[in-house]
């Protein structure tokens, strides 16, 4: 269907070339818009997100790594975050390993 799309918009002799070149460069563009839409765009949205997550992160927040480890956050520290995983544990990770905010099984539990 591209094929035969090409070759009608290349018609013949010298009055299709310039048709050519400008359905090349419409393609171009459309590929670059689809290329922006569904890659480029989600990603910074997604990268925004987490980085407003680990700037609200606050002592006594439960969380998760991106490693699987869960834990109380205890102290904050500008690159890295204290957890408690047990109570005579804890241990240091950078906030870039957060995964996310854990959620109390008391919050999410339906009201009676």
């Amino acid at each position: 269907m591209l094929q035969n799309l090409l070759i009608m918009a290349s018609g013949s002799g010298a009055e299709g070339s310039g048709n050519g070149t400008l359905l090349t460069i419409g393609y171009i563009v459309l590929l670059a818009a689809m290329f922006y839409f569904l890659l480029i765009r989600p990603q910074r949205k997604q990268r925004k997100e987490k980085e407003s997550m680990m700037n609200s992160l606050s002592v006594g927040d439960e969380v998760y790594t991106i490693g699987g480890i869960l834990g109380t956050v205890t102290r904050i520290k500008e690159r890295t975050i204290w957890l408690r995983v047990s109570e005579k544990t804890e241990i240091e990770v950078l906030k870039s390993s957060i995964g996310g905010i854990s959620k109390n099984n008391s919050e999410s539990a339906p009201q009676a």
